[in-house]
């Protein structure tokens, strides 16, 4: 199935069906670099039925009502839906998170917002808004940090030119089972622009 919890923080989808579009692309690479000739599709059935195989050799007689369809359809939930529930969990725990510490209202980003300037979500402090935007990673993904911040560059600067907020990205990481800040020196960051948009 791939490394699958790398490859939704890249495509970072704001829709299942854009995660499911983006899991077939890179499911197809995957498989190509494996020197497997098989498309997502055929792949996918190929793990169902291997599951379907395992099943009924081992525990038939307590699942004699399972189907090779209902196998294949389980391995299709579990890397499109189940991947996709567990990552909107990631970043509503780091808004949670953000909402709590900064002790002000932050509200999801309208759908244009999103597709002008990149941005997830936002805080109002008068007539000016400041823009934030959540991106998981893992710890390989650690060093290329830097590589998302000058790639959102252009779209976040036209957002704080129009607003007159700055846009902040807060990388999310997974430690001992919980989502955590990965930098958290941001939230002082935020703090001060709050307070600089309050004061002007």
């Amino acid at each position: 199935m791939g490394p699958v919890s790398q490859w939704i923080r890249e495509c970072e989808p704001k829709s299942i069906d854009d995660w499911e579009r983006c899991y077939y692309r890179k499911l197809q690479d995957f498989l190509k670099k494996k020197g497997l000739d098989v498309s997502p599709v055929e792949y996918l059935e190929d793990l169902g039925r291997k599951l379907y195989v395992k099943i009924t050799e081992v525990i038939q007689a307590e699942i004699e009502e399972v189907t090779e369809e209902d196998c294949i359809n389980y391995i299709y939930r579990l890397v499109i839906d189940r991947t996709y529930e567990g990552y909107q969990t990631e970043i509503n725990t780091i808004y949670g998170k953000l909402q709590k510490e900064l002790g002000v209202e932050i509200k999801p980003a309208p759908d244009e917002w999103d597709r002008l300037y990149n941005v997830d979500f936002y805080i109002q402090v008068g007539n000016k808004y400041i823009s934030l935007q959540i991106k998981p990673i893992t710890y390989e993904q650690t060093p290329e940090i830097h590589k998302w911040k000058e790639w959102l560059s252009k779209t976040h600067r036209k957002f704080e030119k129009k607003y007159g907020g700055k846009v902040f990205i807060i990388f999310s990481i997974k430690q001992s089972n919980r989502k955590e800040i990965y930098n958290k020196e941001i939230i002082e960051e935020i703090r001060r622009e709050i307070e600089r948009l309050r004061s002007s």
